[in-house]
């Protein structure tokens, strides 16, 4: 049996004029903000007028940790908000933005996939409202402002060596992480070096993703320490009038962009930082926006629960003041085999050992996110050769850890496939039985902070870290900053820092190449092993694949 790709499923979608999206969660057609007929922006002034409502119910979908076998996590959210409407909820989806990077390099798009997707699934892989575009350009701003003044005679005392504002492009782009400017003669400035990160790990687009309103936003955006002086005394943002102008180019940007999924459901698609160089969640005002329109809203956090999750809870959760009603784990067969050593050629060979042996990575999830105090549920993503011996594994390893595993076969039947799921997600968040609570309180010191993930979340041994970013902790502690979280910059294909280490693996090393500092945002970023806020593309990225075909359509992208 021949199946259709993503990419034409989702354009042999029937869609509902994005009206009468509004329409089911009551939002004024005059509060809707067309893009095109299929997505619009919600306007700040119903934002603001739904703002005192009571919440509904939030269910958080996250997922072992990623391997080339496929896990789902953006498939089973959207299939699980789709199953919550197919039982009689009133339930919406928020979801992040795709970024171009990982489009047109290896990971594809952040649509969901078979026939549980958002819908268009082309512009929303691509530049959709432009929310990307102006992130990208605010930051750029802000970074050409930091020379300009400087060019102009530097009245802030801007220590050139010590400018930490790095510029961005959302691309992966190797031959950019390491750069140096204003080459070529007196008029263009002084030469420094510098560098550019991805957008997606921009603290713009994190403190866009993290503000509740425009006020909120400015005042962050003011907050951004850009460079030292001498003195090693912060340059802020509002020191060089910037915070004002990129406002105004993140007005726009700010309010939540509506879909829908294939089954003509509400989609909030906002925001877009990755988990594994970010903190991996869409923006909170999409998020409470759904929590004051739905009974029950599911978002999703990036990659695995070491990261996304973990981040979701300990930086979102408590800078939003959300508390999730349930917490789904997203796995499947074939990456339980992958865990168990099995090559990605031989996955479709049934393997019950394989699959036992892989469930040890599922397991720790399981037990890092029931140590929050929320429901814990395991959605097992069906694909066409999983063998019942197989699932029977998994479900009666998930039954051993004291929770539950459903299978979803909502890639192939849509909503069909996750009512079950849905039915028991409402049973938990309907019941009172969590008591959610963060991994650590503000008060506890930064590198207190960061060992309490790497050893309750990774099962590290140790934090391998210099003295000088010691120091550099402490005088962030000094300055004021010591309540902040901590947002873990790790690959996430492993709950070490060795992307080959797969399982559970305990007694491993957690070595901090570098702290930085997003005072806007709100939180310390910590950069562990090898990973690059600026990826690189693969020896053959996906752009090779993505063409327009004699019809001027669009494929490849996935």
């Amino acid at each position: 049996m021949v199946h259709k790709s993503d990419i034409e499923i989702a354009r042999d979608a029937s869609k509902l004029p994005i009206q009468e999206i509004g329409n089911k969660l009551d939002i004024p057609d005059s509060h809707l903000l067309p893009f095109g007929h299929d997505k619009a922006k919600v306007s700040t002034e119903f934002i603001s007028e739904v703002s005192k409502r009571t919440d509904g119910r939030l269910i958080l979908v996250t997922a072992i940790n990623p391997t080339p076998a496929g896990e789902g996590k953006t498939t089973t959210t959207v299939g699980l908000g789709d199953g919550l409407n197919k039982i009689g909820k009133k339930a919406a989806i928020c979801i992040r933005e795709a970024s171009l990077g990982p489009c047109f390099g290896m990971k594809g798009g952040a649509a969901g996939g078979g026939y549980a997707q958002v819908v268009p699934m082309e512009e929303m892989n691509l530049h959709f409202t432009g929310d990307f575009h102006a992130i990208t350009s605010a930051h750029n701003l802000l970074a050409a402002m930091i020379d300009n003044h400087i060019y102009w005679g530097n009245q802030l005392q801007i220590d050139q060596r010590r400018v930490v504002w790095r510029r961005v492009l959302d691309m992966n782009d190797r031959a950019l992480r390491q750069i140096a400017v204003s080459l070529g003669g007196i008029a263009n400035g002084f030469p420094r070096e510098a560098g550019f990160d991805i957008t997606v790990a921009s603290e713009v687009m994190a403190i866009l993703c993290l503000s509740n309103d425009l006020d909120d936003l400015q005042e962050r955006l003011g907050n951004i320490i850009v460079a030292y002086r001498r003195d090693k005394s912060p340059v802020f943002c509002r020191d060089l009038k910037a915070d004002g102008a990129m406002t105004v180019l993140l007005k726009q940007a700010m309010q939540p962009n509506l879909v829908q999924t294939l089954e003509n459901n509400p989609a909030f698609v906002h925001g877009g930082p990755f988990a594994n160089i970010a903190h991996g969640c869409n923006s909170v005002i999409a998020t409470k926006t759904a929590l004051k329109l739905a009974d029950y809203v599911v978002t999703e956090a990036g990659f695995g629960a070491d990261l996304g999750a973990e981040k979701f809870l300990n930086i979102k959760c408590r800078k939003a003041k959300l508390k999730p009603a349930v917490i789904v784990v997203v796995a499947t067969v074939r990456a339980m085999k992958m865990n168990g050593g099995v090559l990605k050629s031989d996955l479709d060979l049934e393997n019950v050992a394989a699959v036992k042996e892989g469930c040890s990575n599922l397991g720790r999830h399981i037990e890092n996110m029931k140590s929050f105090g929320t429901p814990v549920i395991v959605a097992i993503n069906h694909f066409v050769k999983d063998t019942d011996s197989e699932i029977n594994v998994i479900s009666d390893f998930v039954k051993s850890q004291g929770s539950e595993a459903v299978v979803c076969k909502h890639w192939a039947n849509g909503s069909d496939g996750t009512t079950d799921l849905a039915k028991r997600v409402v049973h938990l968040a309907d019941s009172t039985q969590g008591e959610f609570k963060f991994l650590y309180q503000d008060s506890l010191p930064l590198l207190d902070k960061i060992q309490v993930i790497a050893k309750r979340i990774y099962r590290a041994d140790e934090v391998v870290i210099s003295d000088a970013i010691k120091d550099q902790l402490a005088t962030w502690e000094k300055a004021g900053y010591g309540n902040f979280p901590v947002c873990m910059a790790k690959t996430q294909y492993s709950f070490s820092t060795d992307p080959n280490l797969r399982g559970a693996p305990e007694g491993h090393s957690i070595p901090i190449r570098e702290v930085r500092l997003s005072a806007g945002a709100g939180f310390i970023v910590v950069i562990c092993g090898d990973i690059m806020t600026m990826p690189g593309l693969p020896s053959k990225p996906a752009a090779e694949n993505i063409m327009l075909n004699e019809n001027g359509l669009i494929e490849g992208l996935f």
